[in-house]
């Protein structure tokens, strides 16, 4: 079980509301919810939770937010990864896949108006296209938009009108979406963690789950205490390390981040002028934003597995610059990584070990929407809901042999593999 650590050394970090000091637990306890895990999904669903009055613990190795919530690119994005293939598997359930695939998006907006949570939130974000490929998918997911009456703008632009609203010519055409967008997602999990405490919900930091007991109630034990519940929630994402069934299901994936010094209004007039969120439709994708106080930060996934801010700096660089060269001379003030979960068939992961032990996990890059959403899904299943809990939970998922011994060699071959894809 690994040491307890504080927040990587990421803009996010350094720019998060308050730094957060919840207690370690040191006695044994009682809850209606145990949840292992302070990122989005656990988060998520002990507000849901506290929300109907539910006595609900949450444990965190770490510290909130810790892990892919605290880190990622701060995308908003529609979808749920998968979502067709779903859809093929419950035809008749259709259009409540639709809803689900917008409603962690809601459930953002309507907890940061609930709960004045400080989180930067800006709509709009653009899908791009590089090649008529991509032109042919951003067609389809308009006419799905267009036939859904989504009720935010939306609509395809040309290379021109690309070229104009991000300021670069990289692109031969895009689809923008004024219902997504993008957010400081540490400070989002900062303020749903102090919502949930308001409601009577209780966290502990620097508290690694070490064992589940299974029983009529379970009883997770950490290093210096234990929590007794009626229900526990696994919610460790790509930091699965409980149970090596689940942690065998994904190949956990490490994604890296960049972020400029603030730029001058003078660059500010051409580097994403329109202050969107970007995201290209490659594997190993590049997706950027500005920051609340109009840093670039600049995303990709490349072939490392360390923290060094140089060294993903240098690989970020060439690549940031061959969309916008004007940034040639602007410093890199913070370079991080996190890891990702990914599963095979990249549809997210929910079901149960036992009747009243659950898991979420496993968002393929979808996480700031998709964690909202699962969270919520187990909570209504532990109160007895189960329509849509039944869903997501009914797609069989593939154990990665080999996975838990060697999943850096594996993800390197990936990379290799969908790196020459992403170049035909």
């Amino acid at each position: 079980m690994p040491f307890a650590q504080e927040h990587a050394a990421s803009y996010y970090a350094a720019t998060a509301n308050e730094k957060t000091d919840y207690p370690r637990l040191k006695d044994n306890v009682r809850a209606d919810v145990c949840i292992i895990g302070g990122g989005f999904t656990g988060l998520s669903a002990a507000l849901s939770l506290a929300e109907r009055s539910y006595n609900v613990c949450v444990l965190e190795a770490n510290r909130i937010g810790w892990g892919a919530s605290g880190r990622n690119g701060g995308q908003m994005i529609g979808g749920i990864s998968g979502e067709n293939k779903l859809i093929e598997k419950y035809p008749e359930h259709e259009d409540l896949i639709w809803e689900m695939s917008w409603r962690g998006h809601d459930i953002i907006r309507e907890r940061v108006a609930r709960y004045d949570i400080q989180c930067d939130l800006k709509h709009g974000y653009v899908d791009v296209a590089i090649k008529p490929r991509h032109l042919r998918d951003l067609e389809e997911a308009e006419k799905r938009l267009s036939r859904r009456n989504f009720p935010y703008e939306h609509g395809l632009l040309s290379r021109q009108e690309t070229c104009d609203a991000l300021g670069t010519d990289a692109y031969i055409g895009a689809l923008k979406n004024m219902g997504s967008g993008h957010l400081h997602p540490l400070n989002l999990a900062i303020g749903e963690a102090q919502a949930a405490v308001s409601l009577g919900a209780v966290i502990y930091e620097q508290s690694a789950a070490q064992k589940i007991s299974l029983g009529d109630s379970v009883r997770v034990s950490t290093a210096e205490g234990s929590v007794t519940a009626d229900f526990v929630l696994l919610a460790g994402n790509a930091y699965q390390f409980l149970n090596k069934s689940l942690r065998s299901r994904f190949l956990p994936v490490m994604s890296f981040i960049v972020a400029t010094e603030p730029l001058s209004d003078e660059l500010l007039d051409t580097v994403n002028p329109h202050d969107l969120a970007i995201c290209d439709p490659n594997f190993l994708l590049k997706y950027y934003r500005l920051s609340a106080d109009k840093r670039l930060l600049f995303g990709n996934r490349f072939r490392y597995l360390g923290e060094d801010k140089e060294v993903i700096a240098a690989n970020h660089r060439p690549k940031m610059l061959s969309i916008y060269p004007q940034l040639k001379d602007v410093r890199i003030d913070y370079g991080w990584g996190g890891t990702i979960a990914i599963p095979i068939n990249r549809v997210p992961q929910l079901g149960r070990l036992a009747p009243n032990v659950f898991f979420a996990n496993a968002y393929s890059g979808h996480g700031v929407n998709v964690t909202q959403l699962a969270g919520e899904v187990v909570a209504d299943a532990m109160s007895g809901t189960m329509e849509r809990f039944d869903i997501l939970s009914g797609m069989p998922s593939m154990r990665i042999p080999g996975v838990n011994l060697f999943s850096d060699a594996i993800v390197n071959l990936g990379v290799l593999w969908y790196g020459m894809k992403d170049r035909l």
